[in-house]
């Protein structure tokens, strides 16, 4: 009886592994001079390979479509004025000006650069165990993906950390609703990209 209780969906025991393993992976390594290649593979490569030739699923059962594109683009609409709104006095903050300014000078063009960084990224976390977690955690799963989330956030400013938790949940609330990881990505992206002109001076 005892035994029967630890029965687990073996799917889910590996995204949480796999994940996790790609987080540790990619915090102690590098394994392409530029860190958002280390990403890319690790975040979106190595999960759609466990996706297509270990599950042997459809990555559009993980968030990988357009999905609901009238809700998400009205989403990225809202959560990209909103955070524009939020960011015009945060990132001028001193911890995040000091850690943001600096990678304004990139040798890739800024833009490009914080979509090669967060693509893979938002895949991880807002595709692969968002919708691997939810059959099992219900809607539980939309806080439970931003908690790694969170936690891979450690060393960035402090406000930031702190308040990823919630950026979290809102960005997993945005990808059960559109059934797509792409909103999230677009939202971060674009948050991404004005936190370092600001911080930079370079958006006034």
């Amino acid at each position: 009886m005892r035994l029967r209780e630890l029965c687990m969906d073996w799917k889910v025991v590996t995204v949480i592994v796999v994940s996790t393993l790609a987080m540790g992976i990619e915090h102690y390594h590098f394994i392409f001079r530029y860190k958002a290649y280390d990403r890319m593979l690790l975040y979106l490569g190595v999960p759609l390979a466990v996706i297509l030739l270990v599950f042997r699923e459809s990555p559009a059962r993980y968030g990988f479509r357009l999905g609901d594109w009238k809700a998400g683009l009205m989403l990225t609409a809202v959560g990209c004025g909103g955070m524009a709104l939020v960011m015009a006095f945060v990132a001028r903050t001193g911890d995040l000006r000091a850690y943001y300014a600096p990678q304004a000078r990139s040798a890739i063009p800024l833009p490009l650069d914080t979509a090669l960084d967060l693509f893979g990224w938002e895949f991880l976390f807002r595709g692969f165990l968002l919708f691997a977690l939810y059959p099992v955690c219900g809607p539980y799963a939309i806080i439970l993906q931003a908690v790694p989330f969170t936690i891979a956030h450690f060393g960035k400013p402090e406000l930031e950390t702190l308040s990823c938790i919630f950026g979290g949940s809102a960005f997993g609330y945005v990808a059960w609703r559109t059934r797509s990881f792409l909103y999230p990505f677009l939202i971060h992206w674009f948050l991404a990209t004005i936190t370092v002109l600001i911080a930079s001076g370079a958006a006034g």
